[in-house]
Order: C-alpha cells, then sequence, then structure tokens
C-alpha cells in the first residue's frame, strides 16, 4: 500500500467501467504519462485534428466569428471565437468556454465541438477564447487572457446579442481550473456577474498529492507524472509551494463564498477526484451552491474518448438539466 505524502494510506485503484476500459485498450498509441518533451509533438497533433469554422458552423445553426479582442492590460491581443445561434432574436445566454490541454496544449476549437451541441440544445451562444500556453506563457498570463476574456464579452454584450446577466463560465480539465480561476477573480474584482460555473473534470490543485493523485499513477489518462508536467509548465519552481495563487490552483483558495452556482463533474478512478469532491465540500461549507457527480469508473476524459458508452451518456444528461434550470431555458 502507497501513501500521500501527508501520510494517508492509499490502496490499489478503483476498477474502470468495462466499456470504458475497452475504449481505452483499443488505444496502444495514447500515453498514460505526458513528460514535457512530449509537448511539442501532441501540440502538432491536436493542431491537425482541429475543428474547422464549417464543422463549428454545425449546418448552418450557428453564425461563427474570429475575433481579436484585447488582451490583460500590456499584453497582447487575445482571439474569440464567437458563436451565436442563427434565426434567434433578441439576447441569448451564453457559455464562456475555457479549453483543456493541460495548461500546454490546445487552442480555442478544443472541445468546441462538444459545447457547441450542448449550446444548441438550450438556445445558447459560446464564446471561446485563445489563451496563451505554458510554459512559454506561465502563471498568470492563461487566466489573465481568459479573464480579459470575459471582460470584453461581458462590455460587448449588446453588440454580441449575448444577454450579459445569464453567462455561465465552463471549462474541462485545464480548462476547468481556469473556469474556477476566472470565478473567482470575477468575485474579487468586481467583474462581469457570472450566473453559473459550468466545471468538468478540473484540474484544480498544484499540489499533485491527493489519495486519487497517487492512487491513479500510471493509469489511465492524464496520471500524476502528467499532472506534474502541467503544474510545473505553468508554475515552475514555485509548483507545491507556500506561495501559489488560488487564480493559479484554485484548491488553495481559502474562501469560496460568494461564488456563482458550480456544477462539478469528474470519474472516479482519474487523477483529480478527491481534489473536486474537495472543492465543492468547501463551497457548499462556504454557504455556496454546488452540484456533485462522480461518475463511478470513469478515468480523465471518458466521454470525448468513448461517447456511446452508456456512462458517457448518462453524464452528459444531468449536465443539460443543470444548465436548463440554471438558464430557464
Amino acid at each position: 500500500m502507497t501513501r500521500t505524502a501527508a501520510g494517508v494510506p492509499v490502496g490499489p485503484p478503483p476498477p474502470f467501467d468495462p466499456e470504458l476500459a475497452a475504449a481505452l485498450a483499443a488505444l496502444p498509441e495514447m500515453p498514460v504519462s505526458l513528460t514535457p518533451d512530449m509537448v511539442p509533438a501532441l501540440r502538432e497533433r491536436m493542431l491537425l485534428q482541429s475543428a474547422t469554422h464549417e464543422d463549428l458552423r454545425r449546418g448552418g445553426a450557428f453564425e461563427v466569428v474570429e475575433r481579436g479582442v484585447p488582451g490583460p492590460p500590456g499584453d497582447p491581443d487575445i482571439t474569440l471565437l464567437i458563436c451565436r445561434p442563427t434565426g434567434v432574436a433578441g439576447p441569448v445566454a451564453a457559455l464562456y468556454h475555457i479549453h483543456g490541454g493541460g495548461m500546454v496544449v490546445g487552442d480555442n476549437r478544443a472541445g468546441l465541438p462538444d459545447m457547441l451541441e450542448t449550446a444548441h440544445e438550450l438556445g445558447l451562444a459560446v464564446v471561446s477564447v485563445e489563451y496563451r500556453l505554458a510554459p512559454e506563457h506561465p502563471h498568470p498570463a492563461p487566466v489573465d487572457d481568459c479573464y480579459a476574456g470575459l471582460v470584453w464579452t461581458a462590455a460587448h454584450a449588446a453588440e454580441l446579442g449575448i444577454d450579459p446577466d445569464r453567462v455561465v463560465v465552463v471549462g474541462g480539465s485545464a480548462g476547468g481550473g481556469l473556469a474556477a480561476a476566472v470565478a473567482l477573480m470575477a468575485r474579487d474584482r468586481g467583474g462581469p456577474a457570472l450566473l453559473g460555473q459550468l466545471l468538468m473534470c478540473p484540474m484544480l490543485d498544484d499540489r499533485n498529492d491527493t489519495p486519487s493523485a497517487v492512487q491513479m499513477a500510471g493509469s489511465g489518462l492524464w496520471d500524476r507524472t502528467s499532472n506534474a508536467t502541467g503544474w510545473s509548465a505553468l508554475l515552475g519552481e514555485r509548483r507545491g509551494g507556500p506561495d501559489v495563487s488560488p487564480y493559479a490552483a484554485p484548491a488553495r483558495a481559502t474562501d469560496l463564498s460568494g461564488l456563482p452556482p458550480a456544477y462539478i463533474d469528474v470519474g472516479s478512478a482519474e487523477t483529480f477526484r478527491d481534489e473536486d469532491v474537495d472543492y465543492a465540500t468547501r463551497i457548499w461549507l462556504a454557504g455556496g451552491q454546488a452540484e456533485l457527480h462522480v461518475w463511478p469508473g470513469g478515468f480523465h476524459g471518458f466521454e470525448g474518448l468513448a461517447p456511446q458508452a452508456a456512462i458517457s451518456q448518462d453524464a452528459r444528461a444531468p449536465r443539460q438539466r443543470w444548465l436548463h434550470r440554471l438558464l430557464g431555458a
């Protein structure tokens, strides 16, 4: 039996859902652990798989505009992909989307087709932000870009046909961590009032020493080594130290009061399980609202790898229902 640095005993990893295990076994070329030397090739592969404008239009369901807008003060402009449903009069609610990729890969098209499927069902717009990647651009560049994009979106909501009072920040994995950080920033800076935060398997804790991080080392997707790669790229030698900002690692936040309602989901067989459960718990302890789902046998990103698996479809349904209730859609 292994132990965390704090001495917590950790048993073997929980089993994967059978359908998910079969999907994972069918991808032998998929590395369990991401190391820094693998990042350039992964970036190139993701670029080749990137969705086109035509893909994003979904057969004319969305008008898609790519727009350069001011970034953080003193920094370069950033790019937003603005996807608004066609044939809809009046301002619509919006998902402000932050892509995943471990802080080191991806662009504002990554994960966007899934967000547009969600948006299409509910009649929503999607604004997806391009943020600078680590290690070339360490903290605070990524979260500052994401926040700057949100501020611009809220300020130009009328022009975009978006209801500024009905914006939900959403992200998966690293994007989920950045979405949580943006919600903290908006609260602390008196910024745009978010209606909610949708955090899918969010990457929240740079310390990388929860029982699930230790338990899942060398297993599934995005294991403890991958996590160290991502957090080290973002924070360098500060990773795991005493002075990490909650805007870099939201698990470091000591005050989770006054945040918009949260939806948090995660697999039981993945690195982020315990930090995500703890984040939801601390929102409740601070008097806030959080809906938490832990999907049995789910590894990191299981919905994307095996979308037809029963558990993947089960995981999607309550997320849609939460958005429907929140937005009154």
